[in-house]
């Protein structure tokens, strides 16, 4: 499950509890309206361990309900009995189902109804059954009630102020009603919900989102923040556990001094995450933090359970100060750098500094403690909502994140490709590099070697055959050491030499021409393989003219169309005779011509036909204009 699905479902949750519990209020309302209840707001009280109310002792006092042994008697610690007499209200059917209904007693307690035990609440020994915030509900067995003079005994045993670390788990009764069964039932479900449920349902999902917090920030070691955040609540739902586990296997001085002891790490992972989450760290103060989690045990050790609760106020005022400093910094510095995230947080913290600082005054005694046990129903609600707020947050910061990640991706992937098209087309640039050094190599080589033999032929062989065919295989060889050079042409300068050497080789052979160049000049370029190649087609076109059409007339027309160069040759001949047709390429000669012009992604096409002559169609790309001035 992802933390925003998770976030999702806790949220909905809680919103559910709260759904049900404001609306089992006009419920429980109307049912208790309807019954008559009877609230019993004094009796008869005396201190005693003894097993049944001491009837004959002297101490036996009459005292209000709620009794409060911290007011009455801070010090008093151990069982007192109380003692209640009524008579069944007179609207109550004797067939109704009748019950007792005790708000508050704590820690625990033992019921009887005219002499006989009809409930216990749990272990009236140590370790104590911890019922202070689980209201209780008394059947009254029919055959045990009487018309008149009903004597209702409660044996309640719980510590003394001094022993507890809270005002709200000193030992006290709250006052009693007596009514109809349905009706106080409906009533403790109530009670119970805001008291117990609805706590134990906050702090179930504040330790599941601490959790999730917790593994997070693990995975993220930049998000400390969550991390102490995680810790906290984790801390805090485990320190509210107090509140619904009614049997710890632990004697009282222990539990309070663990609940006391508890208070001072969930309090230094707040101020970490406080510190953490406005990017401040201190080191002084993390020292500071740390040391007070040993000081406050070793405190707590020295004064002993007798003090316990003296003491505690004492650390629970400190540490109230501590966190609302905390807070007043955290708001102070998200003021100045990041407003969006001041106006944010600030209810959140300004309720929680508020529950704090009322919760000190309870604990101090300067306000009355509320009926809900509003640190530990608060807190976590509030805790529940900073911990979506951050799991929201991370999942922003994830998606803003994976955003980026795809962009970085992609652009690496665009880089990646650039690489390796530069580092291809480097490749290619040193194999042509090479090639041409070994080109030029080789042209060298044919022009001092063999070039230098060719002319001595020339000059030097009585036979004029001999030198005739010297001469014409030293011009094929320089026209080769051209094309190894591999420097460019200008298209203006090609069409001269080929005009003359054509020009020349149909005269010698009575073979009038028509030739006509380009209408203007232009600076475009051939590659040095495009006129050599172009060139020998030419020369061969010219050869199949004198030797094979027996025309008296040839025309040759140039174009530039395109960024193509076209030269058409056509001539009066006979014609490629009727049993070649569609075999023009059987030919050494005209193979060869098309083989070159297709070396140079152009094309030489080859029309004929019996007295209409021979007409060949060269096309070929050109290269780009050569600078202005540049030499041949």
């Amino acid at each position: 499950m992802t933390p925003a699905a998770l976030s999702r479902l806790v949220a909905h949750a809680l919103r559910v509890c709260a759904l049900l519990g404001l609306l089992g209020l006009p419920a429980v309302s109307a049912g208790a309206a309807s019954q008559p209840t009877q609230v019993l707001q004094s009796a008869l009280a005396v201190a005693s361990e003894a097993d049944h109310f001491p009837d004959r002792d002297p101490d036996v006092a009459e005292v209000s309900l709620p009794d409060d042994w911290s007011s009455r008697s801070p010090r008093l610690d151990g069982t007192v009995w109380y003692r209640v007499r009524f008579d069944p209200a007179a609207g109550i059917d004797r067939s109704d189902l009748l019950a007792l209904y005790v708000p508050r007693v704590c820690s625990n307690f033992e019921v009887f109804l005219n002499g006989r035990l009809i409930h216990r609440g749990g272990s009236m020994q140590e370790p104590l059954t911890r019922n202070c915030h689980y209201p209780q509900l008394v059947p009254l067995p029919g055959g045990l009630l009487l018309s008149r003079g009903n004597v209702l005994d409660l044996k309640v045993r719980g510590h003394a102020l001094q022993r507890v670390a809270a005002r709200q788990r000193a030992a006290g009764l709250s006052e009693l009603m007596l009514g109809e069964q349905g009706a106080l039932r409906a009533r403790q479900e109530q009670d119970r919900f805001w008291n117990v449920d609805m706590v134990a349902a906050a702090n179930l999902a504040l330790a599941v989102l601490g959790a999730v917090l917790v593994v997070l920030a693990w995975l993220n070691r930049r998000e400390a923040a969550m991390g102490y955040f995680g810790l906290m609540a984790l801390g805090w739902a485990a320190l509210s556990g107090r509140l619904w586990w009614r049997d710890i296997p632990l004697d009282g001085a222990s539990v309070e001094f663990l609940v006391c002891l508890g208070f001072t790490p969930i309090l230094a992972l707040a101020v970490q995450f406080l510190l953490s989450h406005a990017n401040v760290r201190s080191r002084v103060l993390e020292a500071a933090l740390l040391a007070q989690c040993v000081i406050l045990p070793m405190s707590l050790l020295l004064a002993g359970p007798a003090r316990l609760f003296e003491l505690a106020s004492a650390w629970y005022l400190v540490l109230a100060a501590e966190g609302v400093g905390a807070m007043v910094l955290y708001l102070r510095i998200t003021w100045r750098e990041r407003r969006n995230e001041f106006w944010t947080m600030a209810p959140a913290l300004a309720a929680a500094g508020g529950v704090l600082l009322f919760e000190v005054a309870v604990q101090r005694g300067w306000l009355a403690a509320p009926p809900v046990a509003l640190l530990q129903f608060v807190m976590p609600m509030l805790m529940v909502a900073l911990a979506l707020r951050l799991l929201m947050v991370f999942g922003r910061q994830q998606r803003h994140v994976d955003l980026g990640r795809h962009a970085m991706e992609a652009r690496i992937r665009e880089i990646t490709t650039e690489v390796e098209r530069n580092y291809a087309q480097l490749a290619e640039m040193r194999v042509e590099q090479v090639t041409q050094q070994e080109r030029k190599r080789i042209a060298a080589d044919l022009h001092d070697d063999l070039g230098a033999k060719l002319l001595t032929i020339v000059h030097t062989s009585e036979s004029e055959r001999i030198s005739t065919l010297a001469r014409e295989a030293l011009e094929e060889m320089r026209l080769s050491v051209r094309g190894l050079t591999g420097k460019p042409v200008r298209l203006a300068d090609a069409l001269a030499d080929w005009r003359a050497e054509t020009v020349s080789r149909l005269g010698q052979a009575n073979v009038e021409i028509d030739w006509r160049s380009l209408a203007e000049e232009t600076e475009q370029v051939l590659p040095a393989r495009g006129y050599v190649q172009t060139t020998r087609i030419l020369r061969e076109a010219v050869s199949n003219i004198i030797k094979h059409s027996g025309a008296s007339h040839c025309k040759v027309r140039c174009a530039i169309a395109d960024g193509q160069f076209g030269i058409n040759i056509q001539d009066n001949g006979k014609g490629i005779p009727m049993e070649l047709d569609g075999k023009l390429d059987r030919g050494h000669g005209m193979s060869s011509m098309k083989h070159r012009a297709k070396q140079m992604q152009g094309q030489c096409l080859v029309e004929s036909g019996p007295g209409y002559g021979t007409v060949i169609r060269l096309t070929l790309p050109l290269g780009p204009e050569l600078p202005a001035g540049a030499a041949r």
